[in-house]
């Protein structure tokens, strides 16, 4: 099994982010990570290393995605295991939130995952080796938390464009994952990681409980250890066969299984009339 591969990780500062970098270099792989600013993630992960590629990176633009994959591939040679953690939390009604907001949480969560497919991939084509991971949610699979619509859009799309990715690298030797989360506990449910509203409205009671809950609450109680999870992450991606889906965490699990019963559900009720819709043949 080889040990000493080349990774590349968004978001690598805080998070689950800054535990799979620590991680991956202590067991000898080689690291390039990124954050949008470089203090923060040279005074996360302190110790210098041959090993450790610290890069300011801004996903949001395709150029400064393009150099970083440049700079690794050029510091390391090669480019194996890519994934996509960076992102943030939006929680606000689809009403309340701005065309800005809601715009801005696809431009990081979406379409900055998508600059950094664009820009590994011609060099995983050339190797017709690697893997590209995708840190979604289990809110990508499951949208019925009110006050997190447009954040479940985005990780909605993260699901939809993986699965399409897996189908069409496939031929490559590359492997994809994607990872759905639960509640690990990170500081993702902080001010910095997490946005509100700019203009609240005071008729949305329910989902000023769901944010004061996972404000005050959920965060700093989550029943997910981060450096578990990451565990499986390099576990998955050291496998002969990775999974495509991979939801992490009991709790991300369990609405998994309530989802898929809730669908089965949907589709044997309707069936007959749903299915009934072809036209008549003629005799």
């Amino acid at each position: 099994m080889e040990t000493n591969k080349v990774w590349y990780v968004t978001g690598a500062s805080k998070g689950l982010g800054l535990s799979l970098v620590k991680q991956l270099l202590n067991k000898g792989h080689k690291v390039a990570a990124t954050s949008r600013k470089l203090e923060d993630l040279q005074k996360a992960v302190s110790p210098e290393s041959e090993n450790f590629l610290p890069l300011a990176v801004d996903i949001r633009s395709e150029a400064s995605v393009e150099d970083s994959i440049t700079r690794t591939i050029s510091k390391f040679g090669r480019l194996d295991v890519v994934v996509n953690n960076a992102g943030y939390g939006l929680v606000g009604s689809l009403e309340e939130l701005s065309d800005q907001e809601s715009r801005e949480n696809f431009e990081v969560n979406v379409f900055g995952l998508l600059n950094v497919v664009r820009k590994a991939l011609p060099q995983l084509r050339e190797q017709k080796a690697g893997h590209i991971i995708n840190i979604a949610s289990i809110a990508g699979f499951s949208g019925l938390f009110p006050g997190f619509g447009i954040y479940c859009a985005t990780k909605f799309a993260v699901h939809g464009l993986t699965e399409s990715l897996a189908a069409e690298v496939k031929g490559f030797g590359i492997n994809t994952t994607l990872v759905s989360p639960g509640y690990f506990r990170t500081d993702f449910l902080t001010s910095g990681s997490l946005s509100t509203p700019a203009n609240p409205l005071d008729a949305y009671k329910e989902v000023r409980e769901t944010q004061q809950m996972h404000q005050e609450h959920i965060n700093g109680n989550q029943p997910g250890d981060p450096e578990k999870a990451v565990e499986v992450i390099i576990r998955a991606s050291e496998s002969t066969n990775p999974p495509l889906h991979l939801f992490l965490g009991e709790d991300s699990y369990q609405l998994a299984q309530d989802k898929i019963r809730l669908l089965n559900k949907d589709l044997e009720d309707w069936k007959d009339l749903a299915t009934n819709t072809s036209f008549e043949l003629v005799k």
